[in-house]
């Protein structure tokens, strides 16, 4: 069975949403969840589903033993969902194509440094733009400038708070991240 990691900061729908989906199709399983913030949410749900969370500072991260304890559990693929802090190079370098983030807009547009979660839905509201939607992408050493795994894309220009995109894009990702995962790990 194939073995995924997931870095998360925040509330963790996506995360459980992945967690949920190899628990049902027995193609893979999230062996760990890790997480910069003690208080995330995201680690509640993991041990309701049964899988262990890591809690590292920024000093851990950058001083390698991050990059230890994932080695030592020797994943297929490593999946960003909803993690805030930039990767580490010493892990990019390590698992080169086996990394993977979503982003809550269509890339290039509305990426970079500082460009997550309500930050993108304000800016696209405030942009006037008619679509949003997601960006699944390996992972390098800068910010959202992966290599492209997968886009799709929603109308927006009815909504008026940047709730309502949240909500929209928040479907797509639902829908679409575990999906292409699943394609990713039987290539």
């Amino acid at each position: 069975m194939k073995k995924i990691i997931l870095f998360a900061s925040g509330s963790g729908s996506n995360a459980e949403n992945i967690i949920r989906y190899f628990q049902d199709k027995k193609t893979a399983e999230t062996v760990a969840v890790f997480s910069n913030n003690p208080n995330a949410q995201v680690l509640d749900k993991a041990q309701k589903l049964g899988v262990p969370g890591y809690v590292f500072t920024k000093e851990e991260l950058n001083s390698g033993k991050v990059l230890e304890q994932v080695l030592a559990v020797n994943p297929d693929l490593i999946v960003l969902a909803g993690f805030l802090w930039k990767f580490p190079t010493d892990i990019v370098a390590k698992y080169p194509n086996k990394i993977i983030n979503i982003h809550p807009a269509l890339l290039p547009k509305y990426g970079g440094k500082g460009m997550y979660g309500m930050n993108v839905h304000r800016a696209i509201l405030e942009n006037k733009e008619s679509h949003s939607g997601i960006s699944i992408h390996y992972v390098n050493e800068n910010y959202d400038e992966g290599a492209m795994i997968f886009q799709a894309e929603v109308a927006v220009d009815v909504c008026v708070t940047p709730e309502e995109i949240a909500l929209k894009v928040q479907e797509l990702e639902h829908l679409h991240f575990p999906q292409i995962i699943d394609k990713l790990l039987q290539s």
